[in-house]
């Protein structure tokens, strides 16, 4: 057999110059991201344990399970962490975090920006304008919302800003990246309790401070993942950002006609801050609604959640007319309902 063997071709600079540069239009800055080599869970724990230490106070919205993880990381780094919690079927107001600030006086501010457990969505803007009057660094972890919101990241002078692929983008989960502007490299390196060799060390990823191109791909980019995160900035690129979160608040419209029409609740209480890449639905005792495992994108609440709500995951590729049809079809059955007018509502809302 004399088949060839071409062998592993290893990610070349200028693919990962192109990596970074998809990033940074995706996120709308001229700073290029940290590519981290793993889920984005791993870039939020990184940016917790390089901004906590002793003498310094974070003020950290929860409004579901990964803000009050953020906040214990930020605890176990020393910091003093000030809370400004809602019930996960609320967002937080500009109003509460605005009285906290002025408490508290923080040096920094975190929260999640799009709550795809709860399906919320805190108001970022407002949020960022409130720190830039105050200012505070700003932390977002912003893994499910980019694809989905808009995050214009140095026009909202944004200091941390952690993103995953998997949801609105369409792509893999092994690879992710954290943006930082130039004032939250100054924030790490500031700080002497943060991380240095250790996978948690930011500092040690730290790009030349000239802004030169690097000149070798780091060598702990996962390849294959790093190729497809391409593919998929590639496939948003040709769609156009705004036509992509378009889609998603389309959808997103689409699912909320559905369930109402088949006399379901929103498990959000506010209609203005439905996430545009989950829709949850509030179970209330609905017995025929409590399923152990997924039906197509229509999920089980997590963890503390499960048997509060469902969760319809119409995000990336599933941002579409047809995965609502079909999400709304099963909630319908599991009702013992016919789906015919929830279709017709979806269709409604959708525009056709």
């Amino acid at each position: 057999m004399n088949q060839e063997h071409k062998g592993f071709i290893p990610l070349s600079i200028t693919e990962f110059n192109t990596l970074t540069q998809l990033l940074s239009k995706l996120l709308s800055t001229q700073h290029p991201p940290l590519i981290i080599p793993g889920e984005a869970i791993l870039g939020i724990e990184a940016v917790a344990a390089g901004i906590a230490a002793p003498g310094r106070t974070i003020l950290n919205v929860v409004t579901g399970p990964y803000g009050s993880l953020f906040g214990e990381w930020l605890k176990r780094g020393g910091a003093t962490v000030v809370e400004v919690k809602v019930s996960f079927d609320e967002v937080v107001t500009a109003e509460k975090v605005a009285s906290a600030i002025e408490q508290f006086k923080p040096c920094a501010i975190s929260f999640v920006q799009a709550e795809v457990v709860t399906g919320g969505s805190n108001p970022a803007q407002a949020i960022f304008k409130l720190a830039q009057d105050n200012n505070l660094i700003t932390v977002t972890d912003s893994v499910s919302a980019v694809g989905g919101e808009t995050l214009l990241v140095d026009e909202w002078e944004v200091d941390f800003a952690v993103m995953g692929a998997q949801k609105a983008l369409s792509g893999p989960n092994g690879v992710s990246a954290v943006s930082i502007s130039p004032r939250g490299w100054d924030f790490l390196a500031s700080n002497p309790e943060a991380p240095r060799n250790s996978i948690l060390s930011l500092l040690d990823l730290r790009p030349s401070s000239g802004g030169a191109a690097p000149l070798r791909v780091p060598p702990n980019i996962p390849t294959l993942e790093a190729r497809a995160l391409i593919s998929a900035l590639t496939q948003i690129e040709e769609e156009g950002l705004e036509q992509v979160i378009k889609r998603h608040e389309r959808t997103a419209a689409s699912a909320i006609a559905g369930i109402q029409a088949l006399g379901l609740t929103p498990w959000q209480k506010d209609s203005s801050h439905y996430s545009t890449l989950t829709t949850t639905v509030r179970i209330a005792g609905e017995q025929k609604l409590l399923i152990d495992q997924p039906i197509g994108i229509v999920a089980p609440g997590d963890g503390e959640l499960f048997g509060q709500l469902l969760r319809i995951n119409h995000f990336g590729a599933k941002a579409s007319r047809q995965s609502v049809e079909e999400a709304v079809t099963t909630l319908a059955q599991l009702l013992h309902q016919e789906p015919d007018h929830a279709i017709t509502a979806v269709r409604l809302a959708w525009g056709e």
